[in-house]
């Protein structure tokens, strides 16, 4: 809320990660006005330095799962290939 009590509401488009910002090169829409990517929209929802945090979040339970979680992609792609 501001001075007078006035509540302010955003509107974006927000995608939480695009690394190749298509939005950009269509020319259709004004970043940061219009929509956030990536570290814009994870620092807007969390403050400063989220996403470089949630990276690192991502890093390490990434590296203690990695064993099942290549386990349980391999037996996914078995699944969908046997069922052709």
């Amino acid at each position: 809320m501001d001075n007078f009590g006035v509540m302010w509401i955003y509107v974006y488009l927000a995608l939480p990660y695009n690394p190749y910002h298509r939005f950009t090169e269509v020319g259709m829409m004004d970043s940061p006005n219009d929509f956030l990517i990536g570290d814009k929209y994870w620092d807007f929802m969390g403050g400063e330095n989220t996403f470089p945090e949630l990276l690192k979040t991502f890093d390490e339970v990434g590296k203690d799962f990695k064993d099942q979680l290549n386990k349980k992609f391999k037996q996914i792609a078995k699944e969908k290939l046997d069922s052709y």
